[in-house]
């Protein structure tokens, strides 16, 4: 499946599949952003955008989470331009590496105190 679905359908194509960067590794979950027109424009990841958009008690959670992770500066959800985009299937794929993005808050705390303390996670051996 290429970029140029026709048409696409942002609830079918894109909403909650898993981002991927060019070596495969996880970048978080898509939301998305359109422009006036009601193109994509952009890629939004972070558990702020996801809260915004469940709304109710869940949605509410997840807001609260992300303004405790990093305090009451409103900080925005990462942001990857839709040209970044190289394939969209059962993942959707990019044609950059991570490391060229923000890490979404949620992400930095879990690599930290979660997966970072599972033996092996930091390749040490490497």
């Amino acid at each position: 499946m290429s970029t140029h679905l026709d048409p696409l359908r942002v609830d079918f194509h894109l909403l909650d599949r898993q981002i991927v960067d060019l070596h495969r590794a996880l970048v978080g979950t898509v939301d998305v952003e359109l422009d006036d027109e009601l193109r994509v424009t952009a890629l939004l990841v972070g558990q702020r955008v996801l809260g915004d958009r469940i709304g109710g008690a869940l949605g509410r959670w997840l807001t609260s989470v992300a303004e405790r992770q990093h305090g009451p500066e409103r900080r925005p959800p990462v942001r990857i331009a839709f040209s970044h985009v190289a394939r969209i299937g059962s993942a959707v794929e990019l044609s950059i590496s991570a490391d060229l993005l923000d890490t979404a808050p949620l992400e930095s705390w879990l690599r930290t105190h979660l997966v970072g303390r599972i033996p092996g996670a930091r390749h040490e051996g490497q």
